[in-house]
């Protein structure tokens, strides 16, 4: 089903990983510092004249909107992807991403303009959405279709860690800003500096991301004029089984990754009265435990394959919602630890090995539109308005223990799905 490179050239390699890792690191750098700025400030500072919890679900809603786009932005680049190159498009997503990004740090508050500024608040949101439905997919298939024979998990692994590692630096930035400033100054400018600090983090990645080559699979696809006219209608005409299933195997991890990175920050502050500091330095272990994993199940998926490890995460993914507010409702450091610690194991499970098992999945004529596709839907479909229906519940029925019954729900999905799912690591592909 699948080519892979012969004999690639290591120093290649290593700029393929760094292109891939770092890039993919910058793109969702950005995207996480809106969702934490989502939760922490978004709601006073675009949407004042709303109550606080009010303004936290609309501020939450916009994070969901950007979500709306991204399978369109999944198409979009993916139809390019397959046609012109996996390159153009990965230098595209980071661009648009990046100006996205800064604009929104530039962007005056209600106070300033009215009800312009949630606008336009919801456009860049939307310009965000668009980059994030191709990012992914292309940085995975420029790990993997560079990968050398049998390791394609491995390799696929470095578009994976660039989520952990995004929300890392992201938590760390934030850290940083609000350990140096006061509240006031916090609300007033310094949310914003997170946000400008991407033009630089962008300037690093392109010039990353210039200096690698196409893959050797889209090469050979063009020297051979095997690439599909119309890649889009082909993948939904010849695997619409496998775009369901990609799809729908990450609905779970999109969505309980959402309550971690976004929510629990919004309810450890807001809810449970948790200073801000505590709560982001719980978040940065959990995503340490993620990118862990990610590297583990990534590698190991290479040997045992990757259905093992999806069926593994997902399983845990299901049992771990309930007592993971039980612990983080106690409000004791060491415990909420433990809640994002194990919650991550099974988050990582269900994510190292997805760039080797989604690229697997789809001819590499359609391959691109393929993977962008199911996991722009699978995101839309999970992690799209998570944080948004989290808060709902959580202050509708006074309780947390919905919003574990919710996990648990999107946790079953993907259980369900993953139970259908064919392994996809053949043994012509080890060694």
């Amino acid at each position: 089903m699948t080519r892979e490179a012969a004999e690639p050239d290591p120093r290649q390699l290593r700029r393929v990983a760094m292109a891939s890792a770092v890039g993919t690191t910058i793109e969702w750098y950005d995207y996480f510092i809106y969702s934490t700025a989502a939760a922490l400030v978004f709601g006073s500072q675009f949407f004042s004249p709303l109550s606080p919890a009010s303004g936290t679900l609309a501020s939450f809603a916009t994070l969901g909107v950007g979500f709306l786009a991204r399978p369109v932005g999944g198409l979009v680049w993916g139809h390019f992807g397959d046609r012109l190159g996996r390159k153009a498009m990965l230098v595209a997503s980071l661009l648009l991403m990046g100006a996205a990004t800064i604009g929104v740090g530039l962007l005056p508050t209600y106070d300033r303009i009215g009800v312009l500024a949630p606008i336009l608040l919801l456009a860049l949101r939307l310009l965000q959405g668009l980059s994030a439905g191709g990012e992914w997919g292309g940085a995975a298939l420029l790990a993997v279709e560079h990968a050398p024979p049998g390791r394609r998990g491995r390799y696929g692994l470095y578009s994976q860690v660039g989520v952990p590692a995004g929300l890392i630096l992201a938590q760390l930035v934030y850290v940083a800003v609000t350990a140096g400033l006061s509240e006031a100054q916090f609300a007033s400018w310094g949310w914003r500096l997170p946000f400008l600090l991407s033009i630089v983090l962008v300037g690093v990645g392109l010039f990353i991301r210039l200096r690698v080559a196409e893959t050797p699979v889209f090469r050979e696809l063009a020297a051979e004029q095997a690439r599909s006219r119309r890649p889009v209608l082909d993948v939904f005409r010849e695997r619409p089984r496998a775009l369901l299933i990609a799809s729908a195997s990450f609905v779970a991890n999109t969505a309980i990754g959402y309550v971690f990175l976004a929510y629990l920050l919004s309810y450890g502050t807001q809810v449970l009265k948790i200073s801000r500091n505590v709560m982001l330095v719980v978040v940065i272990i959990g995503s340490l435990t993620w990118l862990a994993g990610i590297v583990a199940s990534a590698i190991w998926s290479d040997r045992i394959g990757r259905k093992p490890f999806y069926l593994a995460g997902s399983v845990l993914l299901v049992v771990w919602a309930v007592p993971f507010f039980l612990l983080v409702d106690t409000k004791v450091t060491a415990l909420l630890v433990v809640a994002v610690v194990v919650l991550n194991v099974g988050l990582a499970a269900t994510y190292g090995p997805q760039s080797a098992l989604f690229a697997e999945m789809f001819e590499a004529r359609y391959r691109y539109s393929g993977v962008s596709f199911s996991y722009a839907v699978g995101a839309l479909l999970g992690g799209g308005f998570a944080p948004l229906i989290a808060t709902a519940l959580q202050k509708s029925t006074g309780t947390s223990l919905s919003v574990s019954l919710y996990m648990a729900g999107v946790g079953l999905i993907s259980l369900v799905a993953v139970v259908a799912m064919k392994e996809t690591r053949t043994p012509a592909a080890v060694g």
